[in-house]
């Protein structure tokens, strides 16, 4: 027999580190990275620093059988944290180490260095908060390589000078999910949505990057020339409470479903997806809508240009997003049926070539192997950081 990427003896051996599982983007995807993982030959240990909320987007590990390890760290993340992350790690016995987030870059990456473990760091932003750099700065030097989920990023990255050249690539995140056709139409029973209802939807974090107060002047400009418009708004977030205020004056115009587990279900009962976002880095809702075969209207912005392909599988809005260019271009989509489902048809074909999980975990496979290689050769190893970054306690 032949042996393939699956095979025992050629698995490579990865922890993976992460701050938490609050429902957001990396949280969500390290799960789905997870399940694709063994046909890669990747063998995956998850560990988290701390419990946030629950921790609801770690429920799919469990399923999977792969329980992360919480390591319990909370208040200020100071050399104490560092030698619990370093004891776990060297008890793990990885060939590598995989952080995500702010804090487990810093914490995971410098304990791995201290151990004589290579390190891969992904980024999962577009943009970052003032402060940030000497954070970027601590992974400049301790990760052998970067992980950059759109090229937009990592052309951001290194513009700031926070990586070099040949250490930060692109790798497109994907996911394997299956359409629900018919599953949309007791989705809007549920919520109260009706046949002949034009849904536009929003599924994301409640957040302000994310535009949902574009969404609704979008549709107080709209409602009264297409009275059967509704915007559909699916997930949490700490901005609930101020959406809900700003649509409560357009009645049942807009439904707020809260957060919602099956989102093919939910995609499969819309008629377009909404995305005005501000900064966006490589939203996976956009894939998911490709996916489902629903035609995506969205900003120009961060990595959305690299899922949406202008006027062929959904329209473009110039950045700074605006509500009279979303107005505009929901008006040529939303009375004309044959030009939504031409662009569907192209995002489904979109998906099935670029989007599925097997190029993401096979590019990240062939990282991790170009990474081993280079950490069998001969060098120097360990790190010393300036004690003030050990001493920052938020991710």
């Amino acid at each position: 027999m032949t042996s393939s990427r699956a095979d025992v003896d050629d698995q490579v051996h990865v922890l993976a580190l992460i701050d938490h599982f609050v429902m957001g983007g990396a949280e969500t995807l390290l799960p789905r990275f997870a399940a694709a993982a063994p046909h890669g030959g990747i063998s995956l240990q998850v560990t988290c620093l701390q419990e946030l909320n629950g921790n609801p987007a770690a429920a799919p590990l469990y399923d999977l059988g792969l329980a992360p390890v919480n390591l319990n760290l909370t208040g200020r993340h100071g050399p104490g944290a560092l030698r619990t992350v370093r004891r776990h790690i060297a008890r793990a016995r990885p060939q590598l180490v995989h952080t995500h987030l702010g804090t487990s870059d810093v914490l995971g990456g410098l304990a791995a260095r201290s151990l004589g473990i290579p390190v891969v760091s992904t980024i999962h932003a577009a943009r970052w908060e003032a402060g940030r750099g000497l954070r970027r700065r601590t992974v400049k030097h301790c990760a052998a390589r970067v992980i950059a989920v759109s090229e937009t990023a990592r052309r951001e990255y290194l513009r700031r000078g926070w990586a070099h050249d040949e250490q930060i690539v692109t790798i497109h995140n994907g996911i394997d999910v299956v359409p629900c056709p018919g599953a949309g139409a007791q989705v809007r029973r549920e919520l109260g949505l009706g046949p002949e209802d034009l849904v536009v939807g929003m599924v994301s974090a409640l957040r302000p990057e994310k535009g949902h107060d574009i969404a609704l002047e979008v549709v107080r400009r709209l409602r009264s020339r297409v009275p059967q418009l509704r915007l559909l708004i699916v997930g949490q977030g700490d901005l609930s409470g101020e959406i809900m205020a700003g649509a409560g004056s357009l009645g049942d115009a807009v439904v707020m479903a809260g957060m919602r587990h099956d989102v093919m279900r939910v995609l499969d009962g819309i008629d377009v997806c909404l995305q005005p976002s501000r900064a966006d880095a490589f939203p996976t809702t956009l894939i998911e809508a490709l996916a489902a075969s629903v035609p995506i209207v969205a900003t120009a912005v961060g990595g959305i240009p690299e899922i949406v392909s202008d006027e062929r599988t959904g329209i473009l809005v110039p950045a700074p997003p605006r509500a009279q260019a979303f107005v505009d271009a929901l008006d040529r989509l939303l009375g004309r049926p044959d030009r939504r489902r031409e662009l569907a048809a192209a995002g489904r074909r979109d998906y099935e070539a670029r989007f599925t999980a097997a190029p993401w975990v096979t590019a990240t496979r062939a990282l991790y192997d170009a990474v081993l290689a280079e950490s069998a050769r001969p060098g120097p190893r360990g790190l010393v950081l300036p004690r003030p970054v050990l001493g920052r306690s938020r991710t």
